[in-house]
């Protein structure tokens, strides 16, 4: 009741939120005849479904403000000509966007073109989320999504159970997450996709996305690896859904109204959310049998309040609670080849009890005026995030691994010939932590238009700068051991006493402060010839814990000829990219914390292009092709293990390493009104421990060999999948959506993974089909058609059956070592979960 109650005060009594009421982006671009080439006059441009309009001068050029970040639809009319239409993806505030028009007469054969010119800001990758939501995803977390949209992205050893992942090369903790602004934290002692829960991001409440897979700009945070910017809705009429399925249910509620009639633009507009998330129907078909009560939940909601026409006050929160409880029976796991099989029985006593809870509360006020009068604007943030994580374990697990009878022949055919191992592992844990975030910035940005004497050319600068303010605060209490018994003797074995393995007792306090900074500057300009967008910035970072400072520059170009025929544009970016640790990276596998541990850091540089095109007569719905080719040169890296989704840090600046690759991306309409996506992706990521001489022995080898780096625990050469939608050819309301993942396997190590012989081995390669079919029960437009309809009351209702893994693939996540008598140690996988069907259905209002 205390954290509820602290969880509602702050909520209410924070300073300041996030608002972007006058938020605007600029489209603009030139109408001409499709056949003359001439350029039309008095053509009218406006945003379907609202009163923005603007037209066409004398020679044939249009300028109009649109809603930032939302997707809009621009009709562009004139009599005598057809009418032509452009959906608009979101663009962010004060976004510049060329669309030109060719307009057909009514009476001709040809049809409306309309060429878009979409130069990436930033080189943020820009989704709406729309389509989004009714992809199948058993994890019920918005960045499920990701490896299937965003280039270079994968979701690691964790599978289908997590939404963490890794980006080229990176691991799960080297992803900054926004939400209006604000960094997002997550738990740090979550070791399975079993116990995750809920993350921030609700898909329910999300306008847009963006995602940087690297050399993204300075005014986003110190991270090595990625950025997922994520806008919350503006809403501005009263909407609400309501989902459900096995796995769980949502809802959500959204409105605004003026609380004054002589002051209407002073709006209050509201989002609510809440979720619960249960896998226990997932569970029940791992490998290991037993009771698994998992249970998420998490409720959020975000206000904003436009205090006057330049001054807008919001305020965001969130309570987000996780517990999962497991009561294992048994295990039977069979493995092997045809002429060498082995299975492992196991028995368990005991249970496994985890608890993550964690609050967030944020405010800010922003200053931004009409861009025309005042081009500054302003933006106070403040925030505060409190994680309250424990987990305990006392397991008995009762094991036997023998060889199986692999000959079909055989009488004994699939029982145990052979008994090769047998012992006891008992499991302890009673961990806590507790950490807590606070947090103060100011930033700000000025836009200065530069004056032209040719009116074909327009440029501006817009410089951005901030300053944060951060407090850390550790409690980590650490007290877990293992026992591990082999054939009757206790290992590690000790003739006078029984030693435990794996003893870790410590408590750890930190409280330290950080400061950070950054400028930047962004040059535009377009002209007849070509359009440009040049940022240069520089970030600084101060913790008072290493007593550690540095500067990084950063630096992006994005280019597109006006002149080609193709609609390409080209990017390049480089930067230092520094990430301080926080606490994970600081403690040792012992559990002490290492004060010394400096930030890690890397070198980008990324080049690319990305190719807008129209699939020709047969298909004459646009295309966007991407192509990113990048290397990060990475030194005073911490090393680090992977263990499903937990991450082992050394503790150390032990290591070096580089992660080169290629990634490709195509996504587009191959069916009209489905937008699919498809990404392949090539790396190779490789590390050297300091002082560390790395061998390498392969099959048949008598004498290991001498090699320069070995595998990050990351290394995973290629990775493909898609998201593809379909639908019947004469009804739209039956669809198909299909989520492929295919990916070569991750590598791994001998058990306590050797720092000679490292990472030598791989996990098999993870393919995973799911997908699922969905039925528009109910849609607003046959009101007329059918007013006593049952579902008359929503806005549209889905109705939707899915099928996860439906090939029915053992993925693997991490493994289980077993000691034989013969001192012979086998690596047993732990299965990810097999097929399952789940039935959902959403209804909006």
């Amino acid at each position: 009741m205390k954290h509820i109650f602290t969880f509602v005060f702050l909520l209410f009594l924070a300073t300041p939120g996030v608002a972007q009421t006058g938020d605007k982006a600029i489209l603009f671009g030139k109408v001409t005849d499709a056949v003359t080439g001439e350029p039309i006059e008095f053509a009218t441009i406006y945003v379907k479904g609202t009163n923005i309009a603007a037209e066409s001068d004398i020679e044939g050029e249009y300028v109009i403000n649109i809603p930032a970040y939302e997707r809009v639809t621009i009709v562009y009319t004139r009599i005598g000509y057809k009418e032509g239409s452009s959906r608009v993806n979101p663009l962010s505030n004060g976004a510049r966007r060329k669309i030109d028009v060719q307009l057909a007469a009514a009476e001709s054969n040809i049809e409306v073109i309309v060429t878009e010119s979409r130069i990436q800001e930033g080189g943020m990758v820009r989704e709406d989320v729309e389509e989004l939501k009714l992809l199948p995803t058993t994890s019920g977390n918005f960045e499920s999504v990701l490896p299937h949209i965003a280039l270079g992205t994968s979701s690691g050893t964790g599978g289908e159970l997590s939404a963490q992942y890794n980006v080229r090369g990176g691991n799960y903790d080297e992803n900054l997450v926004y939400v209006n602004d604000f960094e997002i934290y997550r738990p740090q002692l979550v070791r399975t996709g079993q116990q995750e829960g809920l993350t921030f991001p609700n898909i329910d409440l999300t306008r847009s996305l963006s995602f940087s897979s690297g050399g993204f700009e300075s005014k986003y945070g110190d991270k090595l690896s990625s950025v997922l910017d994520i806008k919350y809705k503006r809403p501005d009429s009263l909407r609400a859904s309501v989902s459900m399925s096995f796995l769980g249910a949502s809802t959500h509620l959204e409105g605004s109204f003026s609380p004054s009639k002589k002051n209407s633009y002073k709006k209050l507009r509201y989002l609510f959310g809440a979720r619960y998330k249960t896998t226990r129907y997932l569970l029940g078909s791992l490998d290991i049998e037993g009771e698994y009560l998992p249970n998420f939940s998490d409720i959020q909601g975000y206000i904003t309040y436009d205090l006057s026409r330049n001054w807008q006050l919001g305020v965001i929160g969130n309570f987000n609670r996780s517990q999962f409880q497991f009561f294992p029976s048994s295990r039977n796991t069979a493995l092997g080849l045809i002429d060498f099989a082995l299975e492992l029985f196991t028995v368990f006593d005991g249970q496994e009890v985890d608890d993550f809870t964690t609050y967030m509360t944020g405010a800010s006020l922003t200053y931004l005026p009409d861009r025309d009068r005042n081009p500054l604007f302003m933006k106070f943030l403040a925030s505060t995030y409190q994680s309250n994580e424990n987990e305990r374990f006392d397991i008995i697990g009762r094991y036997l691994l023998g060889q199986i009878e692999s000959g079909l022949g055989s009488d004994e055919f699939g029982e145990v010939v052979a008994v090769l191992g047998t012992g006891t592992q008992q499991q302890f844990v009673r961990n806590y932590l507790t950490s807590n975030v606070t947090n103060a910035e100011f930033k700000g940005g000025l836009e200065l238009q530069i004056d032209h004497d040719d009116d074909t050319k327009t440029s501006s600068n817009f410089v951005q700068w901030s300053v944060k303010y951060q407090n850390e605060r550790i409690d980590d209490q650490i007290n877990e051991w293992e026992r591990l018994d082999s054939a009757g003797y206790s290992l590690n074995y000790d003739t006078t006493q029984v030693l435990i393995r794996q003893v870790l007792k410590t408590r750890n306090e930190l409280n330290s402060n950080r400061i950070s900074a950054y400028v930047q500057n962004t040059y535009t300009v377009q002209d007849t010839v070509k359009e440009m967008k040049a940022t240069f910035g520089v970030r600084g970072q101060y913790w008072d814990l290493n007593k550690e400072w540095f500067v990084t520059p950063r630096a992006q170009l994005l280019y597109k000829p006006l002149r080609w025929e193709e609609d390409i544009s080209f990017r390049l970016a480089t930067g230092l990219y520094f990430q301080s640790p926080f606490y994970r990276e600081l403690r040792k596998i012992s559990g002490e914390v290492n004060t010394d541990v400096k930030s890690q850091k890397s070198l980008h540089v990324v080049g690319g292009l990305t190719w807008d095109f129209y699939g020709g007569r047969k298909n004459p719905r646009k295309f966007r092709f991407i192509a990113e080719a990048y290397y990060k040169y990475l030194w005073d890296v911490v090393s680090y293990d992977i263990d499903n989704v937990r991450i082992r840090y050394s503790g150390e600046n032990d290591a070096t390493g580089y992660v080169a690759g290629l990634d490709l991306r195509l996504n587009g309409e191959f069916v009209e009104g489905a937008e699919s996506w498809i990404n392949l992706s090539f790396l190779r990521a490789r590390e050297s421990l300091n002082g560390v001489q790395h061998l390498k022995r392969d099959i048949g080898d008598t004498e290991a060999q001498e090699v320069d780096n070995v595998p990050r625990p990351t290394d995973q050469f290629m990775t493909f999948s898609t998201f593809f939608q379909d639908h019947l050819p004469s009804n739209e309301n039956f669809k198909m959506h299909l989520n492929l993942t295919v990916g070569t396997g991750l590598p791994y190590g001998l058990l306590n993974n050797n720092r000679v012989y490292r990472n030598t081995y791989r996990f098999p390669a993870y393919h995973r089909v799911d997908i699922g079919f969905s039925v528009q029960l109910w849609d607003k437009e046959r009101r007329a058609s059918r007013p006593n309809h049952p579902l008359k009351f929503s806005e549209s209702t889905w109705l939707s059956l899915e099928v996860f893994n439906l090939l029915k693939v053992s993925n693997v996540a991490s493994n289980t070592w077993i000691k034989t008598i013969y001192n012979t140690q086998y690596a047993i996988p732990n299965f990810l979960t097999s097929r399952r069907i789940n039935l959902r259905l959403r209804m909006d209002f």
